[in-house]
């Protein structure tokens, strides 16, 4: 087994890294050789490393490096170090950002022999493979076509070269049953994943769940949370009261996703904002994501991105002046006390074209802690584009019209028109309607969805981490090294059986049972 998390963490222990690091120690202990690929200042710019200030600082790898030595100490380990291509360098120096981000160039590797025979040459995109990554490190969608945006597009096209170079003859070399990768999305990830696929490798990859403490693996991408739902699963009356029970918490903000609690504390709606309302026909809720999400690669399917779908929206409003549209920017836009608030806001994209100034638009920004649920219930429908927001809405039987994929949207909860077009009829039409008839199905398939996420999907790792130094980070607690055997863990079994058998990354219910025993 190859192992691979380069974007996992710095100097700490993220719950990602802590995730791989459990799952390859419990490998081991089944008797599977692990080797882990760990990065030696194998990039010039890495994600994480990567100053938004000063493109140029580079990362922090002794520290880096430091840790790693302290986590693989006594683990078999390849390490990637840092050879740029100097041809890739000149073929790249005098392009911008637009054909940098569609870059290919050719692989002279191993893989041109498993590809195409013998002496051939295979085009990586390293473009695509890297623009998710630049848009996370500098939290913003929109690129400006400026020197330091070059400059950093570039540096991180030649180090998934190198990746990907390295990578590949570590894989002609070792031959891996299967490949465990964190996220799969941040580019040197990417490239490895890249790398494997074309060798026809089987390749896992690893996000954080949607539980405490949880983690979810797949042989898909991560990032998009493929989860498959048996046809005819019904959930039992035991597991309709552990959903609401889950559903109380929720609704009064009492959650975190990847160790971080964006509800600090949550108030209802105020006077002046219901007097607000009361003037209009109607109030529509308008829900928007972080721009810069990995999620929101596989979101940008019947519009090019989440600004294009409020572009839309943003017509729709000044159509129906009767409305009162309210546009709520998601928690996570502005995370206080991180260095993850966005550079290109829902609320700055409202001031550019004064739409905020409009009298039917309400406008809620991340650090405004307005109930989101209360919000739901004042509304005739909703507007969403990926955000969690709308699964939870058809939870409540609310009117849900989706503007991006979503993981639940695998499962008919939400509607969610195939164009942009059609879109806009459906917000037309339901605008103009006294009523909107909801299939009774929605709702059922949210509950089933939702249950599947959070217990089946989700696998808990509590019993082994606890909160570390700061949010998203952990520390280990004590446990024996036989709680990492997978006959004493119902976890660690389903991961093993994922890993080596090929079977779904998912809890059964004789898995349930013995977790709440």
């Amino acid at each position: 087994m190859v192992v691979f998390n380069a974007t996992a963490r710095l100097s700490g222990l993220s719950l990602n890294a802590a995730y791989s690091l459990l799952t390859s120690w419990s490998l081991r202990l089944a008797g599977m050789p692990v080797v882990h690929v760990v990065c030696r200042a194998g990039m010039s710019h890495c994600v994480l490393g990567t100053n938004r200030r000063d493109h140029t600082q580079p990362p922090p790898c002794k520290a880096c490096i430091a840790q790693s030595r302290r986590l693989f100490g006594r683990a078999e380990v390849r390490w990637l170090d840092y050879r740029p291509h100097p041809g890739l360098a000149t073929a790249i120096s005098t392009l911008g950002v637009d054909e940098l981000s569609k870059f290919e160039y050719p692989l002279w590797a191993s893989l041109a022999g498993v590809r195409d025979g013998a002496g051939a040459s295979v085009n990586i995109p390293l473009g695509r493979l890297v623009l998710s990554s630049l848009r996370w490190a500098l939290r913003r969608y929109s690129l400006p076509d400026d020197q330091p945006t070059r400059y950093l597009l570039r540096e991180y096209l030649v180090s998934a070269y190198n990746i990907a170079r390295e990578f590949d003859s570590l894989l002609e070399a070792l031959q891996p049953q299967a490949v465990l990768i964190f996220n799969g999305t941040l580019y040197p990830e990417a490239a490895a994943r890249w790398i494997a696929l074309q060798r026809r490798q089987r390749v896992i990859t690893h996000e954080v769940g949607f539980q405490r403490f949880s983690a979810f693996f797949t042989q898909g991408e991560a990032t998009a949370y493929p989860v498959h739902i048996p046809v005819g699963f019904e959930l039992s009356t035991e597991q309709e009261a552990r959903l609401d029970a889950y559903l109380e918490e929720r609704f009064q903000g009492k959650f975190t996703m990847a160790g971080i609690r964006f509800w600090p504390e949550m108030r209802s709606l105020e006077a002046s904002f219901l007097e607000k309302a009361a003037r209009f026909r109607q109030v529509v809720a308008v829900f928007t994501n972080v721009i810069y999400d990995t999620s929101q690669v596989h979101a940008n399917t019947t519009f090019p991105h989440m600004f294009a779908w409020l572009e839309q929206v943003l017509e729709l409003i000044r159509s129906h002046p009767e409305t009162l549209f309210v546009i709520r920017a998601h928690p996570d836009e502005m995370r206080p006390g991180t260095a993850k608030q966005s550079n290109e806001t829902v609320g700055d994209w409202l001031r550019q074209r004064q739409a905020d100034l409009l009298p039917n638009v309400e406008y809620i920004d991340s650090r405004q802690y307005i109930s989101s649920y209360d919000l739901v219930r004042r509304s005739k429908f909703l507007m969403v584009y990926n955000s969690s927001i709308g699964l939870e809405a058809s939870l409540m039987g609310a009117a849900v019209v989706c503007g991006g994929k979503a993981r639940y949207t695998q499962l008919p909860t939400v509607f969610f028109p195939p164009s942009s077009e059609e879109h806009r009829r459906m917000i037309e039409e339901f605008l103009q309607a006294e009523d909107i008839l909801l299939p009774t199905e929605l709702q059922a398939n949210a509950r089933r969805f939702l249950y599947f996420q959070l217990f089946r999907a989700s696998l808990p790792f509590d019993r082994y981490l606890e909160d570390g130094p700061r949010p998203g980070y952990v520390r280990l607690r004590d446990f024996s090294w036989r709680d990492l055997l997978a006959q004493n863990s119902p976890v660690l079994q389903v991961i093993l059986a994922g890993i080596r058998d090929g079977k779904p990354f998912l809890m059964d219910e004789a898995h349930e049972r013995s977790l709440q025993g």
